[in-house]
């Protein structure tokens, strides 16, 4: 009984991450980010940057309107 208590009265210590393992984690999830807000929010097709990608903006189209984007 004794060691369920000592147990119960244990703390969580917290771990130091270092920056250099959390940057490439965090520039990944910057990337990623801005790609799919350009593609969901930026993209027109006919504006685009990528040439003629009609097919990206017409695969999005709904998340657009259901996000709040104006499309058309």
């Amino acid at each position: 009984m004794t060691s369920g208590v000592a147990a119960a009265k244990s703390r969580a210590t917290a771990v130091a991450v270092p920056a250099s393992e959390t940057v490439p984690w965090l520039l990944s999830g910057l990337l990623v980010g801005l790609a799919l807000y350009y593609f969901i929010g930026i993209d027109q097709g006919a504006t685009s940057l990528f040439g003629d990608t009609s097919m990206i903006h017409e695969l999005v189209h709904d998340a657009r309107h259901f996000l709040g984007f104006p499309c058309h």
